[in-house]
């Protein structure tokens, strides 16, 4: 017990130096550590269950943290590697989207020339064995964990596939894979759609590259770009992305408690496009980065925003390490458009409001009513 309340002295004094919490009167703080501490000690005693003491812990600091706002929290050693992976975009692995199905795990798809494609893994495989390691009994974060490893090194897995009466096994090396967050097509032999599902590290360069190959199709005048149902990411890609469209002005500004940490951010000379049309599509889960893009590109008057109100979260988080290798997101700036107005808990409104005509719009214009009126508006 005097470790826990050792340990919690260091949370709150933490939360004091950075004003998170304050307090003008000290004896309150430990007043409140010897409450915390007397519950944990009843909660050890007298619940009905045997409790996981770091469970509880780990849940004591994600309390915190959410009690400030519903952005800051607390990531474990294994979520923060987890976020990490996503977030780079990056890893040294298969390439293969998988399930859990059966207490096995099934291949959902292959990635395009992908390790795993290469060797011939398909797509409704069933993963039985990873080296030696046999699947059943492991949860599908363990068998990814076991997947994933350092690029160049090897790795056997043994697949259960449908007509084949016995297992396969496929020797495969790993290499980096890069997660794909663009997905387009050409629609209606005119327009370059780009549907932009994340915003990680890789994401700026995957549009750049599917614009240069829109380029060279004579073809192409007008170009959509699709964010709905994208949560954001990193502001370092929404900075970039906007710039592509911009010849200059102001594409963000973000404001920090500390006055010195304020920024604003600047499109660069050169317009990626040449000055073409662009529509950009947003619904109610288009969020952060998102609306960075959206309202920059309204503000500028560069892009016609169609579809429905966004999300409305126009604040910054900050992920910071911490000693035990897990981490804390924590709110550190709230970000402005150009035009001078935040958009939390507020959104960007599109220029032209359309509803949705289906949860299933993906490359689907048939019931797809805001991609039909994108298409109907740029071409006629």
């Amino acid at each position: 017990m005097k470790r826990i309340k050792i340990f919690f002295l260091s949370l709150f004094i933490f939360f004091s130096i950075t004003n998170i919490v304050s307090s003008s009167d000290e004896n309150d703080i430990y007043k409140k550590i010897d409450v915390f501490s007397e519950v944990l000690d009843k909660i050890n005693k007298e619940f009905v269950e045997e409790v996981n003491q770091s469970d509880v812990m780990d849940a004591a600091i994600n309390g915190v943290l959410q009690s400030l706002d519903p952005y800051s929290a607390y990531m474990t050693p294994d979520s923060y590697k987890s976020m990490q992976t996503e977030t780079s975009g990056e890893f040294g692995g298969l390439g293969i989207e998988v399930s859990m199905e059966a207490g096995v795990i099934k291949v959902i798809t292959p990635m395009d020339d992908s390790p795993a494609a290469e060797a011939g893994v398909k797509a409704g495989d069933y993963i039985v064995k990873i080296n030696d390691i046999q699947v059943q009994g492991k949860s599908l974060s363990e068998a990814v964990d076991i997947m994933r490893g350092p690029v160049g090194t090897d790795i056997e897995i043994t697949v259960r596939r449908r007509g084949e009466r016995k297992a396969l096994v496929f020797n495969i090396t790993r290499e980096k894979i890069k997660v794909s967050s663009v997905k387009s097509e050409i629609l209606e032999n005119k327009t370059g759609y780009l549907r932009l599902t994340s915003f990680n590290e890789n994401s700026s360069d995957q549009i750049k590259d599917k614009i240069k190959e829109f380029k060279k199709n004579k073809n192409v005048k007008n170009y959509i770009l699709d964010l709905r149902n994208n949560p954001g990411g990193l502001l370092s890609q929404a900075i970039k992305i906007t710039d592509f469209f911009l010849d200059s002005g102001e594409i963000v500004s973000t404001k920090s408690k500390k006055k010195y940490e304020s920024r604003k951010f600047f499109a660069k000379k050169g317009d990626i496009l040449d000055g073409n049309t662009i529509v950009v599509l947003i619904n109610y889960g288009s969020a952060s980065a998102s609306e960075i893009v959206a309202g920059a590109l309204k503000d500028h008057k560069r892009a016609v925003v169609i579809g429905e109100n966004s999300y409305g979260k126009g604040s910054v988080q900050s992920i910071i390490p911490l000693k035990n290798k897990g981490a804390i997101r924590l709110t550190v700036s709230k970000y402005y458009l150009p035009s001078g107005k935040s958009i939390s808990e507020i959104g960007v409104s599109p220029d032209i409001e359309i509803a949705e005509g289906s949860d299933d719009f993906r490359f689907n214009t048939d019931t797809d009513n805001q991609l039909q009126f994108a298409l109907e508006l740029l071409n006629g």
